[in-house]
C-alpha cells in the first residue's frame, strides 16, 4: 500500500475513534443534566454537539502532549503501528459501549500506542516519562473529583438550607442547563484533541508536518466528527452514569456538571488529558457521598473501577495482535 493511502487510513480512523467517542464519552457531558429531566435528550445532544465542536478549537495542548509525550522518536513509529493502536482502541471501545460499561475512550487509546509500538520497534522506543505523566493525570484526575465533588455539595447545600425541596429542584433545573453547557465545552477541549494529536503523530512520523503543529484542518475534522457521534449510541451510558451510581436531583447535577467541567478544563489548561468518564463519575460519587455514603451504589462503582484498571493493558495486547495481523498479512 502506498504511503499516502496509509495516512489517509490513519486519518480515517482517528475521525472514527472521535466518532465513537462522541457516543461513547460524551454521553457523559450530557448524562446528568439529562437524567434529572432539566433538558430533553434531543435537545441535550444538539447542545453538546455545538459546544464540543466549539470547545475542540479552542486549544491544542493536549493534542501535543499526546503526539508528543508517548514515543521519544515519531520518525521510528510506522503508521502501520498507529492504524493497529487505533484499531485497538476502537474495538475495545465498541465492546464496552455495547456492554454499557463507561470505561475510558482516552486509556483504550494509550494502550492501543502502547501494546502497538512495544510489538513493533519495542519497549524502548515508548517515552516512559511522557506515558507516566498521562497516566497519572488520568488516575489523579477522578480522585480528585471525588473530593472536590464532595466539598462543593457540602458547601451548595449550605449556602441553600433554608430553600424548600421544591424551590431547589426548580430553581437548579434551569441552571443545570448553564452547567451542562459548560460542561460540554471543556469536554470538547480535553477529549477531541487525543486523536488530533495521535493524526499529528502520523502526520510527523510520516514527514508531511515537520512539527507538532495541529493543522487546522485536523482540528476541524475531529471536531466535527466527536459532534456527529453525539447523537449516535450516548444513551447506554447515560443510563449508567446518570442513574446507577447515584440517583441524581437537580441540585446533585448541577454540582457533578460544575465540578466536572472545572477539574477538565483545568486539566486542558494544564495540557493534560484526562478521562471525562472518569471524571463524571469521581463527582458523582463524591457529590453522593456528600448526602450520604450509603446512597452511592458502590456495587457499580467497583465494577467500573475494574474496567478502568484493565482498560490499557487489555487494549495494548489487542492493538499489539492487531499489529501483528497486520504485518503478517503485508508480508504474503
Amino acid at each position: 500500500m502506498p504511503e499516502h493511502w496509509l495516512i489517509w487510513a490513519v486519518v480515517i480512523l482517528a475521525v472514527l475513534f472521535d466518532y465513537i467517542n462522541g457516543f461513547h464519552d460524551t454521553a457523559n457531558a450530557i448524562a446528568t443534566s439529562v437524567s434529572t429531566r432539566a433538558i430533553t435528550p434531543s435537545r441535550a445532544i444538539l447542545m453538546a454537539a455545538g459546544l464540543n465542536f466549539l470547545g475542540a478549537m479552542v486549544s491544542t495542548g493536549v493534542a501535543r502532549t499526546i503526539g508528543g509525550d508517548l514515543v521519544l522518536a515519531p520518525a521510528q513509529i510506522s503508521l502501520e503501528v498507529i492504524i493497529a493502536a487505533l484499531i485497538g482502541s476502537i474495538v475495545w471501545n465498541i465492546l464496552t459501549w455495547y456492554y454499557r460499561i463507561p470505561s475510558s475512550s482516552s486509556h483504550s487509546l494509550i494502550g492501543g500506542v502502547i501494546g502497538a509500538v512495544s510489538i513493533s520497534v519495542g519497549p524502548a522506543a515508548l517515552s516512559y516519562q511522557g506515558i507516566g505523566k498521562i497516566i497519572l493525570s488520568l488516575i489523579l484526575s477522578p480522585a480528585v473529583a471525588l473530593v472536590t465533588g464532595y466539598f462543593v455539595m457540602i458547601g451548595i447545600l449550605w449556602i441553600v438550607r433554608n430553600y424548600s425541596p421544591v424551590d431547589l429542584n426548580r430553581h437548579f433545573r434551569r441552571m443545570q442547563i448553564a452547567s451542562a453547557s459548560l460542561m460540554a465545552f471543556s469536554h470538547g477541549s480535553n477529549d477531541a484533541q487525543k486523536a488530533m494529536g495521535i493524526i499529528a503523530l502520523a502526520l510527523l512520523s510520516g514527514g508531511y508536518i515537520e512539527t507538532m503543529e495541529i493543522p487546522v484542518w485536523v482540528k476541524l475534522a475531529c471536531a466535527t466528527s466527536m459532534a456527529l457521534g453525539t447523537s449516535a449510541g450516548g444513551w447506554r451510558i447515560i443510563s449508567t452514569m446518570g442513574t446507577k451510581i447515584f440517583k441524581l436531583e437537580s441540585i446533585n447535577g448541577f454540582a457533578a456538571d460544575l465540578n466536572s467541567s472545572v477539574v477538565i478544563f483545568t486539566a486542558t489548561l494544564l495540557h493534560l488529558p484526562v478521562s471525562t468518564t472518569h471524571v463524571v463519575s469521581g463527582s458523582i460519587m463524591g457529590i453522593g457521598s456528600a448526602k450520604r455514603v450509603r446512597a452511592v451504589h458502590w456495587g457499580v462503582a467497583r465494577s467500573m473501577l475494574v474496567a478502568w484498571v484493565v482498560t490499557i493493558p487489555l487494549s495494548a495486547v489487542l492493538a499489539a495482535f492487531i499489529f501483528m495481523c497486520i504485518n503478517a498479512l503485508a508480508h504474503l
